[in-house]
């Protein structure tokens, strides 16, 4: 296939949205509880709110704040919600971003000046971060020239905090840690690393882009929660997903910082520009409007009530479904979950081909490795589907093949493969040439 062309005559509209209803066809029906991850739902009204707002909202533009007050206004409601629910105070400062990935790239930029200043004689400034930590830590690295410095876990899957404090070097200014873990859903000993952070003077950034909308509620709901936010002593920065567990759509996050101080680090200004003086929090310059209305539309709808019964529902579709998997003789839950995310894995069958699978049913689960297993994030609307989950998940598990087995789909057989390379390297360049050849049309 060559370059696609722009038409010369547009398409009507009718065509149009005919066409995009049906390249859908192939996606995953996350509506009907089939996905496990990517996509976090809270029922059709919540849903139907969410596109409302946005299309109030869906050509206003965040970059300037003198064109459009109310975007500022609630951006700012939206960030102090969240605010008080991770632990801070009246000094505590955020802003919107994009996503985790930029929310947790504006806290490392703000700790890597922060450090500049704080810290002028080191010049290759390092962090120590533990090995479940979500791979943006390592994007932002790369970008922003921090060496990264990857410390295991221990048996609980928890980080571990004494390898973390043999890691630190006279060039170390970062120590990271997460509330929940994306590969298995545990809260880091975030108070023990808050506690050294504040022994060395090091800037502690908590990845709660997971956790952050879920863990206050089920804290509420009575569930036991480990320490994790700004009532920490020692956590500088805390970054939390409102398109996850807060069900608004994508493209919204924080990042916050104890006090103003810390914060002044992320902003970027250029004042010798002729088009005049440039400014922005964040890394993004337009930043889109319609996304900034939805959150706060679903914010204010849910409220503090609606968001615990959400945070119910969730955990109990998770309870459900650990309890069955591990009644399954074959496979069994990675660690204690602290709240709505886990991974299941097998000693005795290919757990990849298991995933492929239920792929045939029609439920989507992520693979996983080191060790393989399948992620899955609950959402509520997971209870509805649980038995049906379980049911198809007790009948298909006896029918895969050994864990050693070749007679594997190719889906099973790739993941495997990539799992088992020794050379990581090899995997890394597989993935980037898999990425380059994906998002073309030649």
């Amino acid at each position: 296939m060559g370059q696609i062309s722009l038409t010369q005559k547009g398409m009507s509209r009718e065509e149009v949205l005919k066409t995009l209803k049906s390249f859908k066809s192939d996606d995953v029906k996350w509506h009907d509880g089939q996905l496990f991850g990517l996509v976090y739902e809270a029922g059709p009204e919540v849903e139907a709110l969410a596109k409302e707002a946005s299309a109030l909202y869906l050509i206003e533009n965040g970059l300037s704040p003198m064109a459009f007050p109310s975007l500022v206004k609630m951006e700012t409601e939206v960030v102090s919600n969240v605010i008080s629910l991770s632990g801070g105070d009246d000094e505590t400062v955020g802003s919107f971003t994009s996503g985790g990935t930029e929310s947790i790239f504006m806290a490392l930029k703000a700790a890597r000046d922060w450090a500049r200043h704080t810290y002028p004689q080191i010049k290759a400034p390092e962090m120590v971060v533990p090995v479940t930590a979500h791979p943006a830590w390592n994007k932002a690295a790369h970008y922003l020239d921090i060496k990264i410095c990857m410390t295991p876990v221990k048996d609980d899957l928890r980080a571990d905090v004494a390898a973390m404090k043999n890691a630190i070097t006279k060039n170390t200014v970062i120590l990271g840690s997460t509330a929940v873990t994306y590969p298995h859903g545990m809260v880091d000993p975030i108070g023990e690393i808050g506690a050294l952070a504040e022994k060395k003077n090091l800037w502690l950034h908590v990845d709660a882009c997971l956790g952050g909308l879920m863990l206050p509620f089920l804290k509420r709901l009575g569930h036991e929660i480990p320490p994790y936010d700004f009532s920490v002593p020692g956590v500088t920065s805390i970054s939390a997903d409102i398109h996850k567990y807060a069900y608004t759509p994508k493209g919204v996050s924080t990042v916050m910082y104890r006090n103003r101080d810390f914060r002044k680090y992320q902003i970027f200004a250029y004042a010798d520009w002729s088009g005049g003086v440039y400014a922005t929090p964040c890394l993004a310059g337009a930043r889109p409007g319609g996304t900034m209305a939805a959150a706060w539309a679903v914010m204010h709808y849910l409220g503090a009530e609606g968001f615990m019964a959400l945070a119910e529902k969730a955990r109990a579709a998770t309870e459900k479904l650990i309890e069955g998997i591990t009644a399954i003789p074959q496979l069994y839950v990675l660690g204690d979950p602290d709240a709505t995310v886990f991974a299941f894995g097998s000693d005795e069958i290919n757990i990849y081909e298991l995933s492929a699978r239920m792929a045939e049913c029609g439920w989507h689960i992520e693979a996983q490795q080191l060790p393989p297993s399948l992620h899955m994030t609950v959402s509520p609307v997971h209870l509805s589907v649980a038995d049906k989950f379980l049911d198809d998940l007790r009948r298909i598990t006896p029918e895969v093949p050994p864990a050693d087995s070749q007679d594997l789909s190719e889906q099973a057989a790739m993941y495997a493969m990539l799992g088992t390379m020794p050379d990581r390297s090899m995997a890394r360049e597989f993935a980037v040439e898999y990425i380059n050849n994906l998002y073309r049309t030649a």
